[in-house]
C-alpha cells in the first residue's frame, strides 16, 4: 500500500457524521433508552476497531456502521439488530468475549451475535468452508433470521466496497455472491438487495458485458423515460378520474436480468421486449386491496392489449416468501422511432405489497397478524426450509447440502391441491412423489402411483398449476436411489436419502468387516486411514463409506483385494529400483529433472500459475475452451490435475462459490504463438452462396483453420457452428468483426456449452 497521510480528525469528524445519519434514520422507531444502548454498542465497535483498517485504507468503524445502516433504511430492522450489526465482527477480530456483551446488552443480541461469529468464515475469501458457512447460516433459520438478515447486508456492504480487492478475490466473492447470496436474498423476499448483489456480481466477473449493457441503458434513458411518460400518461387520466391514490413509475429491468435475457434468448439488446417495466402502487385500506387491484388492471387493459399467457396473479395465492403482486404484461402502441409497438410488464400492487416486495421477511413480520394469507405462507416456506436442513444436518456433506438448498432458493412455484381442497405450494418442476413427500414422509416412502384429476399417472408425473392430486401407497413399497432423480424439492431429496441411509447401514458395516478380516489374511493386521484411503483410489470409490457400500452389497467380489495387494506391491518395487537407478542428490540435480519433466510442454511456456506465477503442467477445460488473452482461473481436481477455466465460464460461479480453497491465480503471457480451438454459432438469413462467402472470409483472407463446421437451414434461416484454430482474444474479435460484414449474416457469438 503507498504511504498515505491520513488525517485523523477529518476521519473523526466523518465516523460521527456516519453515526448521526443512522440515529437519524432510525428515530422513527427507536423507544425508551433504544438510542443510548446503539451509542454503546457504537462506542464499544469504535474502539475495539480503532486500530484497524480496511484494503480500501478506510477506517474498519466504516464498514459495521455501514452494515447497521443497511439494516435499518434497506431491510428495515429495528433496534436490535442495529446494535447487532454495530458490534458483528467485534468477538471475532478482538478480545472482547460474549460473556461481556451478555452482561452490557443481553441474551437476546448475545445469541445474534454468537450466530454471526460462528458464520463469520463465510465470507472469509478463498476458505475452504464456504460450503460448511453455508450450512451454519441456513440453520440460523431456526434460531433467529436476523442472524442473516444482518449477514446479507455484510455481503452487500462488502460488495459495494469489492473495487478495493485484488482481482482473483473479486472474482470468487462475485461469484459466490451470484451463485449463493443473492438467491438467499430472493427466497427472503429481499428483492432490491437480491438485484443489486446479482448486478455487482456480474460487475466483477463479466466487466465488459456489464459495462456494456450500462452504457446502453445510460444512452437510450432520455427516449426511454420519453416512452414511458407517453405510456402512462392514459393510465393516469383514468385513475385520476376514478380519484385513486397511487404513485406510478418505470424503470428498465436490472443489468443482470438484461444480461441473462442477453445469452439465454440470443436476441440484440434491442429485440429485449420487456426491457423495462411499470409500477403502479395503490395506497388503499386492507380490505380493498386485491379488488382496486384488479380495477387497475382492468384500466390499464383498457388502453392497452394484454398477453394473455403472460399474466401473473400473485395477489390471490401469495409467492412462499410472501411476495405479492399482479403482473401484467401489454403490447403498447407505436412511439417516436418505433415503428411497432413494445411489450411491457406492468406491476399492479398496494403500499404494503410494495414494502414486502422490497424488504421482504423483515417487512412480513411488520404486518404479522393483519394479514393471515402472507403469514401462512412464510411460516409454511421457512419451516419447510428448517425440516430440510435440520435432517440434512447429519445425513450430508456441506457440499451436498449447499447444492439442494441453492434448488430451493431460486424456482418458480406450482400451485396444487389435495383431494380435500387444501392448497399445497411446491417448486416449479416438482412430481406426485414430492407431492406425497409433502403430505408425510410416510406417504412418500409407501408411494407408487398418483391421480391427478381422477387419471393415474405415475411417480414422475410433473405437476401443473390448479392438479388435485391423490397419491396410491402400498405398506410392500421402499424408497430406492432411482427415486432421487424423480424428485425435484430438498425435503423429499433428504427423506429418501434418509430410508436409503438407514438401509444402507447394515451394508456397509457387512462390508467393513469383510474388508478388515479379509486384510488380516494378507498381512494387515488393521485397517488405517491410510490404507482406506489406498483402496478407495483403487477401486475408484467417492469415500470410504462408498468402499465399505460396495463391498457390503458384493459389487466388488471380495477376492479383488488379493489383486490390489499384487498391484501395490508391484509398484513400490518398480518406485524403489527407480530411486537406485537414478538417485537425485542435490538441488542442481532435481532442477535438470524438473526441466527434463517439463521440456515438451509448450503451453506451460504462456501460462503463469498461483501465488508465485510458477510455469506448472496444466490442461485446458472442454466445458468453456479458454484462448490466450481470456480471464481465467486455475482449479486443481481431484484427478486430472490443473484445469483453466474462462472467468465467464458456465460453470466458474459453482466452482468459485463450493471449491474457493481449489481455485488458484492464472495469467497469460505472449511468449510464444499458439493455437486454441474455438467454436463460433453463426446464424442469420440464408442465401445463395453464404456459406461459400463465410468459408472464404475465414480461410482466404484471415488465413484461419477450420477444423469443423456444420450449418442447418430451417424455414429461411440457418445456424451454423464452426470450429477454428484462434490465437488469442484479439485474433478471435477481428474473426468476428469480419464474420459481421457479411451479407446476411445476424449474429457471431463464442459457443457457450
Amino acid at each position: 500500500m503507498k504511504n498515505v497521510v491520513i488525517d485523523i480528525e477529518k476521519e473523526r469528524l466523518e465516523i460521527l457524521k456516519r453515526y448521526r445519519k443512522l440515529l437519524r434514520t432510525a428515530k422513527p422507531f427507536l423507544k425508551d433508552d433504544d438510542a443510548k444502548q446503539i451509542k454503546k454498542a457504537f462506542l464499544l465497535s469504535a474502539e475495539a476497531h480503532k486500530d484497524m483498517r480496511r484494503k480500501s485504507g478506510e477506517p474498519y468503524i466504516y464498514h459495521p456502521l455501514a452494515v447497521a445502516q443497511i439494516c435499518v433504511e434497506e431491510i428495515g430492522l429495528g433496534t436490535t439488530s442495529i446494535i447487532s450489526a454495530l458490534m458483528h465482527d467485534v468477538v471475532e477480530d478482538t478480545n472482547t468475549t460474549l460473556k461481556e456483551i451478555d452482561k452490557d446488552f443481553g441474551p437476546k443480541i448475545t445469541s445474534i451475535i454468537d450466530g454471526l461469529t460462528k458464520i463469520a468464515g463465510t465470507f472469509e475469501y478463498g476458505t475452504s468452508q464456504q460450503a460448511e458457512n453455508f450450512r451454519k447460516m441456513l440453520l440460523t433459520l431456526s434460531d433467529d433470521i436476523r442472524v442473516i438478515l444482518i449477514k446479507l447486508a455484510d455481503r452487500l456492504h462488502n460488495m459495494r466496497t469489492l473495487g478495493s480487492m485484488a482481482k482473483e478475490k473479486q472474482l470468487k466473492i462475485a461469484s459466490e455472491t451470484i451463485y449463493l447470496y443473492a438467491p438467499l436474498a430472493h427466497r427472503l423476499g429481499l428483492n432490491a438487495i437480491k438485484t443489486e448483489l446479482e448486478d455487482l456480481g456480474l460487475k466483477y466477473t463479466e466487466p465488459e458485458a456489464y459495462k456494456e449493457i450500462a452504457h446502453k441503458l445510460s444512452e437510450n434513458r432520455r427516449s426511454r423515460e420519453s416512452f414511458v411518460e407517453h405510456f402512462i400518461r392514459p393510465i393516469k387520466k383514468s385513475l385520476d378520474a376514478r380519484e385513486k391514490n397511487y404513485t406510478i413509475i418505470g424503470r428498465p429491468k436490472s443489468i443482470y436480468s438484461i444480461y441473462n435475457k442477453l445469452k439465454k434468448g440470443n436476441v440484440s439488446f434491442d429485440k429485449i421486449y420487456d426491457l423495462f417495466a411499470v409500477r403502479v402502487v395503490l395506497d388503499v385500506p386492507l380490505e380493498r386491496e386485491k379488488s382496486d387491484c384488479w380495477e387497475v388492471y382492468s384500466i390499464v387493459t383498457d388502453h392497452y392489449r394484454p398477453n394473455p399467457s403472460r399474466l401473473k396473479d400473485w395477489v390471490s395465492t401469495p409467492k412462499s416468501n410472501g411476495y405479492e403482486s399482479l403482473h401484467a404484461t401489454v403490447m403498447s402502441m407505436p412511439f417516436g422511432n418505433d415503428k411497432e409497438g413494445r411489450w411491457v410488464e406492468v406491476q399492479i400492487r398496494t403500499n404494503r405489497m410494495d414494502e414486502i416486495a422490497e424488504k421482504g421477511v423483515a417487512a412480513h413480520f411488520k404486518y404479522k397478524g393483519t394479514d393471515t394469507r402472507t403469514s401462512q405462507a412464510f411460516e409454511s416456506w421457512l419451516s419447510q426450509v428448517r425440516e430440510a436442513l435440520e435432517s440434512n444436518d447429519k445425513s450430508k456433506s456441506a457440499v451436498e447440502l449447499v447444492d439442494d438448498i441453492k434448488n430451493s432458493l431460486y424456482h418458480e412455484e406450482v400451485f396444487v391441491f389435495t383431494p380435500k381442497g387444501k392448497l399445497i405450494v411446491l417448486q416449479s418442476g416438482s412430481t406426485a412423489l414430492d407431492f406425497a413427500f409433502e403430505i408425510h414422509s410416510e406417504v412418500g416412502a409407501r408411494c407408487i402411483g398418483a391421480k391427478v384429476g381422477g387419471k393415474l399417472v405415475p411417480l414422475s408425473h410433473k405437476l401443473a398449476n390448479g392438479d388435485q392430486i391423490e397419491i396410491l401407497t402400498s405398506s410392500k413399497q421402499k424408497p430406492s436411489e432411482d427415486w432421487l432423480r424423480i424428485v425435484y424439492t430438498t425435503k423429499a431429496k433428504a427423506r429418501i436419502k434418509e430410508f436409503i441411509k438407514e438401509e444402507n447401514k447394515s451394508h456397509l458395516i457387512k462390508g467393513r468387516d469383510m474388508i478388515e478380516l479379509r486384510l488380516k489374511h494378507l498381512g494387515y493386521p488393521v485397517l488405517t486411514l491410510e490404507l482406506t484411503n489406498q483402496l478407495r483410489a483403487y477401486f475408484n470409490a467417492k469415500d470410504a463409506n462408498d468402499l465399505f457400500y460396495r463391498f457390503g452389497k458384493a459389487y466388488i467380489p471380495i477376492e479383488q483385494l488379493k489383486h490390489w495387494k499384487s498391484d501395490k506391491e508391484s509398484h513400490e518395487r518398480k518406485q524403489a529400483e527407480k530411486a537406485i537407478q537414478s538417485p537425485i542428490v542435490d538441488n542442481k540435480t532435481f532442477r535438470k529433472e524438473m526441466q527434463h519433466f517439463n521440456k515438451d510442454r509448450k503451453e506451460s511456456d504462456i501460462l503463469l500459475i498461483g501465488e508465485d506465477m510458477d510455469k506448472v503442467d496444466y490442461t485446458l477445460a472442454k466445458c468453456c475452451n479458454p484462448i490466450s488473452g481470456d480471464e481465467v482461473f486455475g482449479f486443481v481436481t481431484i484427478n486430472e490435475g490443473i484445469k483453466i477455466h474462462r472467468a465467464g465460464c458456465p460453470n466458474s460461479p459453482e466452482l468459485l462459490s463450493r471449491h474457493g480453497d481449489r481455485v488458484i491465480k492464472a495469467h497469460w503471457t505472449s511468449q510464444i504463438a499458439m493455437s486454441f480451438i474455438v467454436e463460433l454459432v453463426i446464424r442469420g438469413i440464408d442465401r445463395v452462396g453464404l456459406v461459400n462467402d463465410v468459408t472464404r472470409i475465414i480461410s482466404d483472407e484471415l488465413q484461419v483453420n477450420i477444423t469443423a463446421l456444420s450449418i442447418g437451414v430451417k424455414e429461411g434461416l440457418f445456424e451454423g457452428k464452426i470450429s477454428l484454430m484462434i490465437q488469442d482474444t484479439n485474433h478471435l474479435e477481428s474473426l468476428v468483426s469480419e464474420l459481421e460484414q457479411v451479407t446476411g449474416v445476424i449474429e457471431v457469438a463464442r459457443e457457450e456449452i
